[in-house]
């Protein structure tokens, strides 16, 4: 009896123990997972390209893929051009900028503000200048730091845009390279269930992602028109990361509408309140409210919907509890994480009826 129960607690310890184990090295190669889900996510959304070029124009699988990723890697250098001259003229202006004259716009702007709302007027410098995570991180140490974190960065993304190139390629070249890692922890006689689930996975999955792209393009588009009309500069970059920050849902717009307020209040500083600057965001207001019904009530429903075919309601439920559990990557892995679960609970776990009525639709 003794002996059992030594043999029992030495194997916990050793399941204990090897649980541990692969945690810890799960955590060390963190960046290669990373690696290979964007490049599965590259390769869902490549797939209908490459199956268009191979079936529709008879392209041969390997050129297919070629043209599909130097298209999506077109996409990703065009964003990083577009992005560097800007950060690059920007530095150039925070060089030439006249602090005390920035100062004294801000004083000019917190009085009109006060003024014009009847409220009591802050003193906006100093109180972001006492603040404990101003004084503890924004010291004249900042600069060098910054410059070797960039360098670092950019190092890291250079590597990591190599590989996740070089995955994605072999990826699509090959559909069946995920499709057998998955089949190694199927069970001997359910490999026709992992299948079925893996490609209905692979197929909600590819819609998913591509109708994302779309929903940011046109977000772009609506945004770019907004801050076009007010002429404020760099709009198109503005509207990008305003349309990407869309990827995080709910926390995401809020987000984007605060920081295309900060941007029109900065390119208006030193202007009259009243006159220009509150009627510029009475229109970012309006435009980006509109902007925001437009993608809630028919973009998302499109997306969401008609590609994942999830309920609106259930949707919203999974992105706020793991948004609870998990924060931002919770609510932007929330999805398609749903998706896959529902998957795989409709092959293995159909005879339970909140599967089945969950399930109903897929």
């Amino acid at each position: 009896m003794s002996r059992a129960i030594a043999f029992g607690l030495l194997r916990a310890l050793l399941i204990i123990g090897g649980v541990i184990l692969l945690a810890w090295f799960l955590w060390e190669i963190q960046s290669v997972l990373f690696y290979i889900g964007i490049a599965a996510v590259l390769s869902l959304i490549g797939r209908p390209i490459v199956l268009f070029l191979r079936d529709q124009l008879r392209f041969p699988n390997t050129l297919a893929v070629i043209v599909t990723l130097l298209f999506l890697f077109s996409i990703i250098v065009g964003a990083i051009l577009m992005v560097i001259p800007v950060i690059a003229e920007q530095g150039e202006n925070i060089s030439k900028i006249n602090i005390e004259e920035v100062k004294e716009n801000l004083e000019v702007l917190n009085e009109q503000i006060s003024d014009y709302f009847g409220i009591n007027r802050v003193n906006v410098l100093e109180r972001i200048q006492n603040l404990e995570f101003v004084r503890e991180n924004f010291t004249m140490d900042i600069v060098p730091q910054f410059v070797n974190g960039f360098f670092g960065t950019l190092g890291s993304f250079m590597i990591g845009l190599f590989s996740i190139l070089f995955i994605s390629f072999f990826l699509l070249k090959d559909s069946r390279l995920l499709l057998e890692g998955v089949l190694v922890f199927s069970k001997k006689g359910n490999e026709g269930q992992f299948l079925r689930a893996f490609t209905k996975i692979k197929q909600l999955l590819s819609r998913y992602f591509i109708g994302l792209v779309f929903q940011i393009a046109i977000l772009f588009v609506l945004y770019s028109v907004i801050l076009l009309s007010l002429g404020v500069q760099n709009a198109l970059i503005i509207s990008f990361f305003c349309a990407l920050l869309n990827l995080i849902p709910y926390l995401g717009p809020a987000i984007g509408y605060v920081l295309m307020c900060a941007f029109v209040i900065s390119d208006n500083l030193g202007a009259n309140f009243t006159e220009i600057i509150l009627p510029k965001l009475i229109v970012v207001t309006i435009g980006y409210g509109i902007i925001q019904l437009i993608d809630n009530f028919l973009n998302q429903p499109l997306i969401f919907g008609k590609s994942v075919r999830s309920h609106p309601l259930e949707i919203f439920i999974i992105i706020l509890i793991a948004g609870l559990v998990f924060g931002i990557l919770g609510l932007v892995l929330a999805i398609p994480l749903y998706t896959a679960i529902k998957v795989i609970s409709k092959e293995f776990l159909s005879e339970y009826k909140i599967v089945k009525k969950l399930t109903q639709n897929l």
